[in-house]
């Protein structure tokens, strides 16, 4: 399990890129419940870089703070590629950001289905340079472990993104 002193290691990695390329960064949680923007602002310094965040875990706020169409949820379902590739873009849209990272996903204990059990969780991000990219993580664990993982998987991969060019 991912502690929380390397959740915030991997926020300062953000912060260090976010500050070498001159970008701000934007965030919209819905089973993270902010869990990204927290750690974020664990980081001294971070007011430097870090832009804002959203907590969208209803549909309606999805689609009414991140532009997210609600046929696109109706289609796809909240936890979807899709909809977190239109709720990282909606974040920027809104925002004086310039990069981002979405997280949408099934947190359990419950909710789940066969399609999508409990750990689905959908990560999108988009940083300059690059379109949206976004993947499916199986996550496992308790509610808290699930959230830790996606919270981990997001940094990481917005570091990797900034750090290797596609």
């Amino acid at each position: 399990m991912t502690k929380t002193d390397d959740l915030v290691e991997l926020a300062r990695q953000v912060g260090q890129i976010m500050l070498e390329h001159g970008w701000r960064l934007a965030t919209v949680e819905s089973c993270t419940g902010g869990w990204v923007a927290k750690t974020i602002t664990s980081v001294p310094g971070s007011s430097l870089w870090f832009e804002c965040a959203l907590v969208t875990y209803s549909n309606e706020s999805k689609n009414a703070l991140a532009g997210v169409p609600m046929e696109l949820i109706d289609t796809h379902g909240a936890v979807s590629a899709q909809v977190a590739e239109a709720m990282v873009g909606g974040v920027i849209a809104r925002s004086n950001a310039s990069a981002g990272l979405a997280i949408t996903g099934v947190a359990g204990p419950d909710g789940g289905s066969v399609q999508k059990p409990v750990g689905t969780v959908f990560i999108a991000w988009q940083v300059p340079g690059h379109g949206v990219r976004s993947e499916r993580f199986q996550f496992h664990g308790d509610r808290d472990a699930i959230r830790r993982q996606s919270v981990a998987a997001a940094l990481a991969e917005l570091v990797s993104l900034a750090v290797h060019p596609v």
